[in-house]
């Protein structure tokens, strides 16, 4: 008798499970998709780990050049498509993946903004619907931008605007290249298409200076 019962409380068991995977779908798949997301993103990218920005004291040396004055700590602004983000600086190319996870992040080659050169900016992106946790969806939205679209980098309590020249894609490890004539080149970098690992997509944009 107690076998027979054992026997039909562990089938209940069971199919009680199974029911409760059927009619849940659509939620277990897409916490299954997130977690499968973060672990690919981990391998691919390396460890998830905080890492904190660099504390050491950033000067840009702009004795002509001129910009509004900006309450905002540094971070990075696209009104187009609603990006307000912190902006993260390090101080070692290895760290960057790590600390996308806190937001977009200077790529520490590249010059810092209102500089003669490139100022290249990382940034997650994700899938449609993907929930809006971890800056993950910062940059989903790059291919949304258009030429002369404005984006704002607030950086060291100055307000720099930038307008945007072209978008273009390039493979895994490609160089980015320079199409634009200015001397003031602001390019934001993100995964193509959102979440997956298969190209990058770059926005170039010039520095406005008034």
């Amino acid at each position: 008798m107690k076998e027979n019962f054992k026997h039909l409380y562990k089938s209940f068991i069971f199919i009680f499970i199974i029911a409760f995977l059927i009619i849940n779908w659509s939620d277990v798949s897409y916490v299954l998709n997130y977690f499968n997301y973060r672990v690919i993103s981990d391998v691919l990218f390396g460890s998830s780990v905080n890492v904190e920005p660099t504390d050491k004291p950033i000067v840009i040396p702009d004795p002509i050049l001129k910009f509004d004055y900006s309450e905002k700590e540094n971070s990075v602004e696209i009104p187009k498509i609603e990006v307000l983000a912190p902006l993260n600086f390090v101080d070692d190319a290895d760290k960057v993946h790590a600390t996308l996870d806190i937001g977009p992040t200077h790529f520490p080659e590249s010059v810092l903004p209102g500089q003669e050169g490139q100022t290249i900016i990382l940034g997650h992106s994700a899938p449609p619907n993907w929930p809006d946790i971890k800056f993950d969806c910062v940059f989903s939205d790059l291919n949304d931008l258009e030429k002369e679209d404005e984006i704002f980098i607030h950086f060291d309590h100055k307000k720099y605007v930038y307008s945007v020249e072209e978008i273009f894609f390039l493979e895994i490890g490609q160089d980015i290249p320079s199409l634009t004539n200015s001397q003031n080149v602001l390019v934001l970098v993100s995964c193509w298409p959102p979440g997956k690992n298969i190209k990058r997509i770059a926005v170039q944009a010039s520095l406005k200076i008034e």
